[in-house]
């Protein structure tokens, strides 16, 4: 393989893997009944619409078919590819199902 088809091979990783943190993100909102683009635009509010976010709503499956993403995969995820923004809102809402959830117990 040479240099240019390695280089291409990464981009096509890269963006493979980007979009898998992307529907990991739409999946884990519509687990916990957010809206993925809203939260984007919470994180982005300057952005256009997203076309990968688009694309990944529409493969994400309604919760009671979807499987469990812990809330550390999640910001694992968003981390490693430096969506901060992204992770700090995501944050903000999990830390406020925890508020309402302890409320909600005692």
């Amino acid at each position: 393989m040479n240099s240019k088809e390695l280089e291409e091979q990464i981009i096509r990783n890269y963006e493979r893997d980007e979009s898998m943190m992307i529907l990991v993100f739409a999946q884990w909102c519509v687990n916990h009944g957010l809206d993925p683009a809203d939260v984007y635009h919470k994180a982005y509010p300057k952005q256009a619409a997203n076309h990968a976010l688009q694309q990944a709503i529409e493969l994400t499956v309604p919760k009671q078919e979807a499987g469990e993403i812990p809330d550390e995969t999640l910001l694992g995820v968003l981390g490693l590819f430096g969506n901060d923004e992204l992770a700090f809102v995501v944050t903000e809402l999990m830390d406020a199902r925890k508020l309402r959830n302890k409320t909600s117990e005692a």
